[in-house]
């Protein structure tokens, strides 16, 4: 690898997990050593927590209860629309209710080994043991799980376990869910403990002697630009898979705030793990602005194939069985259609590239629910997935019910993001980082299911917990706008929104996002090579330098103005495209949702190399034009088996 595009620095290390006890008892020695706060001096410490998906309205909401002051700041008119609310198909939690094998390390190894053995053990330990106390947190607050006849809670599969482990509310689990957090932050807003700030981006982290103690928003309707303080800050803010431009994420989904601190000081780990979904409606044109998710449950009834030939263009209802490869079921005959998320959209890929694809371009693969009409009847598939159906139905105009749905994979989440330790601190302290926006789970490839657990178990357990270790050493030295640290972050955001407008070029925000996005799919999506990704690395420069010097931002900054805010987000993502492509490029073997083309089996699977990469790659920020630098935490393994994943 060539030193021009990045030096290595001091390797970093998690020293917040009790290594001394074994797995199990960890987090609860974690819980016991950290110290506490006492409730009186807890109203006197602040915590600014940023975003209210399930981490950040979690968090907020459970922080308030507990007695601290917590200020809440979302982009949204309402913590409703966080995308959380979009999540379908179902949680994880370890609870054995189907008597089927289940049990905690169970669920702890399908997620290490989910993600190729890319993901640290402490963690993903803790998250299994967090997950049984989600759901009877979310039954208590009212969320409407799917019940079984005679009343129990009802589960069933994803991607990757051969367990029934997954709740759900029909499709719109992540709604209820959101919906029962939402309801317990709306409890604080009003009992006064959280301060509620709508429709306001974080856009610079505030960092005073080492530690974050703030952050500069922006109100997005009357474009005041200010400054709030703290005693520590949490990043909630979500991924970043939106660098592809279509994904499917809300439009809105963005980078900024763990980008922003990445540059203040914050490792991003891992930027190159992204996951590609399998279910995903296909393109239907140039100018489509997103792509709609159809959830990985439907997998449990539907069938999965694509014709035996090429060119076969019958109606999927002429077509005989005979006539039907479903490819998962012959190549993975343990898990069939459940296979992990990677798995069944790099063989989508493979077999469209052999020309049996189907729809437009040959970019499609069936999803077929007639035998489960047959053997359950279709009340029963309305049941499970009425809303779903329906939602596919008005998209594409055609009846799933009658005809096999297409589906092509799509850009869905990113497993990388900031580096945080056990406590989810990030490299600066005060800074904690959950959900989505850090990358601590779920290694190279997510689990289905597994995002709703993560972000519930990070803001209702996990934070409230180990912010307290944090916040014991204060309050700290009251910090105000007239500091050097808050005015300089302060000078440095005018300063970017003065210079997106002042360009005034003739290109759209929008046709750079979308260039820089189908380069990105092309170049560092499904499958990436060492000749894609430099041509990639070639080309984002130009696409940063005409940016800069080209593109067209109308309106000013003292009013409400999408497109400055659309601009301020693709100018981070140009940057972060940079360091994935980079990442991609040094880490020369084949994981999860990283699949270089030099790294494969004989047999096309995705090819580790323990040796030379088990590691975390955490990347710092350096001054623009100087290479990032590389930290790597190793990666031990003492409870999982090291293996090439099989799921035949």
């Amino acid at each position: 690898m060539p030193l021009d595009l990045f030096t290595e620095g001091d390797p970093i290390a998690d020293t917040k997990a009790p290594t001394d006890v074994p797995i199990g008892e960890r987090w609860s020695t974690r819980r016991f050593r950290a110290r506490l706060v006492n409730p009186a001096n807890r109203r006197k410490l602040t915590v600014i927590v940023v975003g209210t998906g399930l981490a950040g309205g979690s968090a907020a909401a459970t922080l308030g209860e507990a007695g601290y002051k917590v200020k809440s700041f979302w982009y949204q008119d309402s913590p409703r629309r966080a995308h959380s609310v979009a999540a379908q198909g179902g949680i994880n939690a370890a609870k054995n209710y189907r008597n089927d094998g289940d049990s905690v390390h169970r669920l702890f190894y399908d997620t290490v080994k989910g993600g190729d053995f890319r993901s640290r053990e402490d963690n993903v330990h803790r998250l299994a043991e967090v997950s049984v106390n989600i759901i009877d947190q979310c039954v208590a607050q009212g969320v409407p799980f799917a019940r079984e006849y005679g009343g129990l809670l009802d589960n069933r599969s994803f991607g990757g376990a051969q367990v029934s482990r997954t709740f759900y509310a029909r499709g719109q689990t992540g709604q209820q869910l959101l919906y029962g957090a939402y309801q317990a932050l709306e409890r604080q807003i009003a009992a006064g403990t959280v301060e509620q700030h709508a429709r306001t981006e974080m856009l610079d982290l505030i960092v005073v002697d080492g530690r974050a103690r703030g952050i500069v928003a922006r109100d997005l309707v009357t474009g005041e630009v200010s400054t709030h303080f703290a005693d520590a800050v949490v990043l909630a803010t979500g991924g970043y898979g939106n660098v592809f431009y279509l994904s499917t994420n809300a439009k809105g989904s963005n980078a900024t705030a763990i980008w922003r601190a990445h540059k203040k000081g914050a490792l991003f780990a891992n930027p190159c793990y992204t996951q590609i979904h399998p279910t995903c409606i296909p393109v239907k044109g140039d100018y489509q602005s997103k792509l709609t998710l159809m959830s990985e449950s439907l997998r449990n009834d539907g069938r999965v194939w694509v014709p035996k030939e090429r060119g076969d263009d019958r109606d999927p209802r002429e077509i005989p069985e005979d006539d039907r490869d479903y490819y998962l079921e012959r190549i993975y005959p343990a898990f069939g259609n459940l296979v992990p998320r990677d798995i069944a959209s790099r063989q989508a890929k493979n077999v469209c590239d052999e020309g049996r694809g189907v729809g437009p371009g040959g970019l499609g693969v069936y999803l077929d629910f007639g035998e489960a009409m047959q053997r359950l009847g279709r009340k029963a598939i309305e049941a499970k997935y009425g809303n779903l159906f329906d939602m596919y139905a008005q998209i594409t105009g055609e009846d799933p019910y009658e005809t096999p749905m297409r589906i092509y994979p799509a850009v869905h989440y990113t497993m990388g993001g900031l580096w945080v330790d056990y406590d989810l601190q990030s490299t600066i302290p005060g800074m904690f980082v959950i959900g989505e926006a850090n990358f601590s789970d779920h290694g190279a490839n997510r689990l289905g299911a597994s995002a709703l657990m993560q972000g519930l178990a990070d803001g209702y357990f996990v934070l409230p917990n180990t912010i307290n270790d944090y916040l014991a050493d204060g309050p700290f030295e009251k910090v105000g706008e007239s500091h050097p640290a808050a005015a300089e972050a302060m000078q440095g955001v005018q300063s970017q929104v003065q210079k997106l407008l002042s360009v005034n070029g003739t290109r759209s925000v929008a046709s750079f996002h979308r260039e820089l996005g189908k380069l990105m799919w092309d170049m560092c999506g499904m499958e990436r090579s060492e000749e894609s990704l430099r041509k990639a690395l070639d080309r984002i420069p130009e696409i940063r330098q005409e940016f800069w010097t080209n593109v067209k931002v109308s309106g000013d900054w003292h009013s409400f103005n999408q497109t400055l805010e659309h601009a301020g987000r693709v100018a981070d993502f140009i940057e972060l495209a940079e360091l994935m492509c980079i990442d991609a490029l040094h880490r020369n073997e084949s994981c999860g949702g990283h699949f270089r083309a030099e790294s494969q089996t004989p047999e096309g699977e995705a090819l580790r190399d323990d040796e030379n990469y088990a590691y975390v790659a955490a990347w710092e920020w350096t001054p623009e034009g100087a290479p990032p630098v590389l930290h790597k935490e190793n990666l031990e393994y003492e409870y999982v088996h090291l293996a090439q994943r099989s799921y035949k």
